[in-house]
């Protein structure tokens, strides 16, 4: 290692002592107080596309250190690795498992190669902390090296996609949890709302009377049957590929290093990983990827018509619907004074409709892999990343700041069940599909009640149409208790 004291670019023209290191390309020289190196260096200057490094998903950067802690114990136990460098490995792995050196992961989350810039990243700041532990000064890579030492037995095209399996697994498990939330938040608003009768519609028009309470089951229900759908998207998950090596063969491994470090990652992470029967269709598969995309985008679309719903619901105040009050949030408009928008329904709409995006990406990602490696990993990863983290954050802000405060205008619903023409399909089974039918288009001809109509031909009695109508009746299967008097079907 060379240290060389030269003028840097700083803001202030601040002397910073380097370091020479080296690669197949040639001599670069590295800030000495950088735990990173130069094939992190080389990846900065090559994709510089996002802005947004790796660091920003902290569940990556811990997940790529227990890859790394795995490895050095499974190497350790198979005589492929000195206890002194295994412990300095291990104990630079638990600094970053503990949240230190993150700012040291800076290489893009869209790159080129496959993942191997995150990769070296991983090996060159683990390696520099590790020889931290061992006494010797970052660059000393002939004591201990990025490659030969804390990749041993690794190739990018296993611990990659397996850090991602890890990363994702840690996601979605937060989702399911602010999914469980807000399905507790819609259902808490089914129970206060189960007495409030209001019209069910089918394609905007009026169909048969429900309750609130039943419209927000429905809600609940929808979040419930999608939790489960991500929970089955990460037993696929947790199959992973590490010890394949490069293609899968588990070239420069030991022989039984597949299974004992599968066993050291499921220990420390504590997720119950399995390692794939077929290494080589496992590197080259990215099958459990597109599934949980696919089941994201399944949240993300039901999570939008949710919203969409929310906003129709509480449309007006006055020329909407205004069926449910949702809580005011901010101002709405700098010309409009007193308007307030659906904030909070809206930015949900958005990430729905990012996450859907995703989707698309993350299949022609998937599509676009050849022979034995997807070299898209990288755009795979920032997708899923995105996708679970935007989810889970809107529903946490859906439930908090949305769906808590929501309240019902109960006049409205009943005075709308009670002049619509849809409660006449509730008197079919008592007066005859020919009679409701002629009541309907009286009604709407005349602007008069179904109730009204109903008395005056004679139909019914005031009692037995009071009876019918009672929300107990309308709003679940029951039996008529008489046959149609006037026209017999």
């Amino acid at each position: 290692m060379k240290i060389n004291e030269q003028c840097s670019n700083e803001p202030g023209g601040q002397r910073v002592e380097q370091r020479c290191e080296h690669d197949l390309l040639g001599d670069r020289m590295i800030p000495d107080h950088a735990y990173y190196g130069i094939h992190t260096l080389r990846a900065l200057e090559n994709f510089p596309v996002t802005g947004v490094p790796i660091s920003m998903y902290p569940d990556l950067i811990i997940a790529l250190a227990c890859v790394k802690q795995s490895a050095a114990l499974a190497n350790h136990e198979l005589g492929m690795l000195d206890t002194a460098r295994m412990q300095a490995i291990v104990a630079a792995c638990a600094d970053i498992r503990e949240g230190k050196l993150h700012d040291q992961f800076v290489v893009d989350v869209i790159q080129g190669g496959a993942g191997t810039s995150t990769n070296m990243n991983a090996n060159e700041v683990i390696a520099n902390r590790a020889l931290e532990h061992l006494g010797r000064r970052r660059g000393d890579y002939g004591y201990l090296h990025p490659n030969e030492h804390v990749n041993l037995s690794q190739s990018t095209n296993d611990v990659y996609p397996t850090a991602l399996r890890l990363a994702a697994h840690s996601g979605i498990f937060r989702l399911v949890k602010a999914m469980g939330r807000l399905e507790r938040a819609f259902q808490s608003k089914a129970n206060e709302f189960g007495d409030i009768l209001k019209m069910g519609r089918t394609q905007l028009q009026d169909a048969v009377p429900m309750t609130l309470g039943q419209e927000f089951s429905t809600y609940a229900v929808m979040l419930a049957e999608d939790q489960e759908r991500l929970k089955e998207a990460a037993s696929l998950v947790r199959e992973i590929n590490l010890g394949a090596t490069a293609i899968g063969t588990g070239i420069n491994s030991h022989p039984e290093y597949a299974g004992k470090v599968c066993g050291k990652l499921s220990d420390i992470s504590g997720i119950a990983f399995v390692t794939a029967p077929n290494l080589v269709e496992a590197t080259q598969d990215v099958g459990s990827f597109v599934q949980l995309s696919g089941v994201l985008k399944r949240v993300a679309v039901k999570l939008s018509k949710t919203c969409n719903d929310l906003r129709l619901l509480s449309s007006g105040p006055r020329a909407g619907l205004g069926e449910i009050n949702l809580p005011p949030m901010q101002a709405g408009s700098s010309i409009m004074p007193g308007k307030v928008n659906p904030v909070i329904p809206e930015v949900v709409n958005q990430i729905a409709f990012e996450v859907i995006g995703n989707d698309v990406t993350i299949s022609f990602a998937a599509e676009a892999g050849q022979l034995q490696l997807n070299a898209f990993e990288p755009i795979i990863a920032y997708s899923l990343f995105k996708s679970i983290a935007h989810l889970t954050r809107g529903c946490d802000i859906l439930a908090e700041r949305c769906i808590a405060g929501i309240t019902a205008n109960r006049d409205r619903l009943r005075g709308i069940v009670e002049n619509s023409i849809g409660i006449v399909t509730a008197l079919n089974p008592y007066i005859g599909y020919a009679s409701a039918t002629e009541v309907a288009r009286e009604a709407l001809e005349s602007g008069r009640s179904v109730y009204e109509l109903v008395l005056e031909k004679g139909l019914l009695t005031r009692q037995e149409l009071d009876d019918i109508l009672q929300p107990s009746m309308l709003t679940r299967p029951r039996t008529a208790s008489r046959v149609a008097r006037t026209h017999p079907a």
